[in-house]
């Protein structure tokens, strides 16, 4: 089994203001005023490269799927040539997250993005929900990894309406968005950076790493995305590979749904770790 990390906990006041001259970002609103908590540990990071057990694709037909395991990953992905996805975009209801350990922290991260399946880089976005404690701790976020992510000081509740992009235009642009309908804001972040891959995208649900490795996986219980898709078209209908979330024994930490023509799935939570 994998280890479960005695995590230190902390509160970090971010400054929406100085967050959004430091990164570059443009947004659009309206952003609440207050200050965003989030559960903190040592290098933690909410999104990141997909991590194959010892480092090997397990490839295998599951149903009319090829599947691969990912210690940190599930859902789905599609993948091609560098070059060869523009777009992604996801719609999911953010799901409630069950906190009984009044030590522990852990965390479970929903997203879409470009890259990352098979190549060194992730251009995405989406939102946690966490437990600090007992306490359950939700919140939106983007990243551009490697580059540290940057968090939303927005309002995510339990049950809201999420719906995610991340798209690729001109010679280096990428424009990352994040809404919640239920609470009434988005978030439009433009970022400009040459080089990266853009062969795969990606829906996924993750546990999330730090600098000692794959996180404690919160109990989410299931995650519904409704719609998902790529270049504009459904991941349903684009031989997707299914992600399945094993522990160090080979264990599934959840499951992944078959994904439907119109590219929905859902996630559900069996162990943290």
């Amino acid at each position: 089994m994998v280890r479960r990390w005695c995590i230190p906990l902390a509160t970090l006041a971010l400054t929406f203001g100085s967050m959004l001259a430091a990164a570059g970002v443009a947004s659009a609103a309206p952003a609440s005023a207050h200050s965003a908590t989030h559960v903190a540990s040592s290098g933690f990071r909410p999104g990141g490269l997909m991590i194959r057990p010892g480092g090997v694709n397990h490839l295998s037909k599951h149903g009319r799927f090829t599947t691969v395991q990912s210690t940190n990953w599930s859902g789905y992905a599609v993948t091609g040539a560098n070059g060869a996805y523009s777009s992604v975009s996801a719609s999911w209801t953010e799901p409630t997250a069950t906190c009984t350990s009044r030590r522990s922290a852990q965390y479970a991260s929903f997203w879409v993005g470009l890259d990352g399946y098979n190549s060194n880089s992730v251009e995405q976005t989406g939102t946690d929900a966490d437990c600090s404690g007992r306490t359950p701790v939700y919140y939106g976020w983007y990243e551009m990894y490697p580059a540290f992510p940057v968090n939303f000081p927005n309002t995510v509740r339990p049950g809201d309406s999420m719906s995610a992009s991340v798209t690729f235009s001109g010679t280096q642009t990428f424009t990352l968005v994040l809404k919640d309908s239920t609470q009434n804001w988005t978030q439009t972040i433009v970022q400009n950076q040459s080089g990266l891959a853009r062969s795969s995208a990606e829906v996924i649900t993750e546990a999330p790493s730090s600098s000692r490795g794959v996180l404690p996986l919160a109990n989410f219980g299931t995650v519904s995305y409704s719609t998902s898709s790529a270049n504009g078209s459904s991941l349903g209908g684009q031989n997707p590979i299914q992600i399945i979330m094993v522990d160090s024994s080979g264990l599934d930490k959840d499951s992944t749904s078959s994904i439907s023509s119109g590219g929905a799935f859902s996630n559900t939570w069996l162990r943290s770790t």
